[in-house]
């Protein structure tokens, strides 16, 4: 491999929109994201005041460095809790997923990324939402299985937010162009959440796996159709 001239923080490992998102490179992520009005703005803003009052009260307080970044870690977990309870309680025209095969749909096209962009650990494709699990560290490497240097990552890395775009770009047409619909179909924000360890990661795999059956969508989440593990 060649020599190492570009410095690693040329590629995006954070980034900011209504709320701050880490994405450290090659990472594995849990991400929901919605159709657009799923939820009505002021709810949405609502939940991201209270976040935002919460993150502001424990940044004041004389905490250590790692207390205060525990409960921060505790907060945004309330904060996705409150989210995605909203979402699976949430009754309107918005919940184009009830149509099965909508998510069929969906759920190859998040297939046709897998190895390519992201290796695809799960999914769930709720009645207006989704939540994914993946990983990307697949992007390292070349074909071969050789790890890329700095110059070969610079140019080819994906972050995980263009990654999204993707995603929910190429869908919104298709998806749209199926129901017989215009407009923006996904909401622009997505959540998500760097998965720091093995349990951490066996904890969302449980959540994702089990949410509709959490929802009340089916007794047993194992039938559940438009959900998937790697």
């Amino acid at each position: 491999m060649g020599g190492h001239t570009l410095p690693m923080n040329t590629l995006e490992t954070f980034y900011k929109s209504r709320l701050p998102h880490y994405t450290p490179i090659g990472g594995t992520f849990f991400v929901t994201f919605r159709i657009h009005n799923a939820l009505p703005l002021s709810v949405m803003q609502a939940l991201q005041w209270e976040y935002q009052r919460e993150i502001e009260r424990i940044r004041k307080t004389s905490l250590g460095a790692q207390a205060r970044r525990a409960l921060i870690a505790k907060a945004r977990y309330a904060y996705f809790k409150q989210y995605d309870d909203r979402l699976d309680n949430r009754k309107s025209d918005r919940c184009f997923f009830s149509d099965p095969a909508l998510c069929a749909s969906l759920a190859d096209h998040l297939h046709t990324f897998d190895d390519d962009l992201y290796e695809l650990k799960a999914y769930c494709i709720m009645p207006n939402h989704a939540h994914l699990l993946l990983s990307l560290g697949n992007q390292l490497a070349d074909h071969h299985h050789f790890l890329l240097d700095e110059d070969e990552l610079v140019s080819s890395y994906q972050p995980l937010h263009r990654i999204m775009q993707r995603v929910k770009g190429a869908s919104a047409r298709f998806l749209n162009q199926e129901l017989g619909r215009t407009g923006t179909f996904w909401q622009k924000d997505s959540y998500d959440h760097y998965v720091r360890n093995a349990k951490a990661y066996e904890n969302i795999l449980y959540y994702i796996l089990r949410n509709p059956e959490k929802a009340g969508l089916v007794g047993d989440w194992r039938n559940y159709r438009f959900t998937y593990h790697a």
